[in-house]
């Protein structure tokens, strides 16, 4: 039986959208293609009409999520501060901690990419900086842009290596005290 154009792309949409939550919950590399298509009560054999490769499917997954990411937390237009800083709480916190697969795929995905072809890492890079650039213009400082997007990455991935909840409160609440003291602090011009 054949399927319309728009089954196909609904299909494939739902894989996407479901290999994105399995990858930022427990990883990418850790479920096969079987698998992946077992999550939407789809046989393995599917997958191929939809991506090339497992790594095709990664390399959609890395655009997908990051473009949301940037979507999420790159200033919108006549973004301030303030609005950034209630945007860097949130992205600090024990619910962004608690639930890896609703959040920013940079702390979740981040090593992956780092191993995955050039051509990810080229459109990690794309989106990172796109974010990267935003955050500087609020700012008005590229290496604090850079300096504070790192911060919180890796606040997110140590406070999800611990294993206590008081431990990764700390670990947050420092990272948004410091943060909060950097944006604190007058822009030479």
């Amino acid at each position: 039986m054949r399927y319309s154009a728009g089954h196909k792309q609904e299909t494939r949409e739902r894989l996407l959208h479901s290999s994105s939550l399995s990858a930022k919950k427990s990883g990418f590399s850790t479920v096969g293609v079987d698998g992946l298509m077992k999550a939407i009560g789809l046989s393995g054999a599917a997958f191929y009409s939809h991506f090339s490769s497992k790594d095709a499917l990664f390399a959609a997954i890395v655009e997908r999520e990051l473009s949301q990411s940037l979507e999420r937390l790159g200033g919108q237009e006549g973004a301030d501060r303030e609005r950034l800083q209630r945007c860097l709480k949130q992205y600090l916190s024990m619910a962004h901690v608690e639930q890896p697969e609703a959040g920013c795929a940079l702390p979740t995905l981040g090593a992956e990419i780092a191993r995955s072809d050039v051509l990810v890492r080229e459109q990690a890079q794309k989106c990172i900086c796109r974010l990267q650039q935003s955050w500087a213009q609020i700012l008005e400082s590229d290496s604090l842009a850079w300096a504070i997007l790192s911060q919180c990455v890796g606040a997110l991935v140590v406070a999800r290596m611990l294993a206590t909840e008081d431990v990764q409160r700390t670990v947050l609440n420092a990272s948004q005290e410091e943060i909060a003291r950097q944006l604190a602090v007058p822009r030479a011009e």
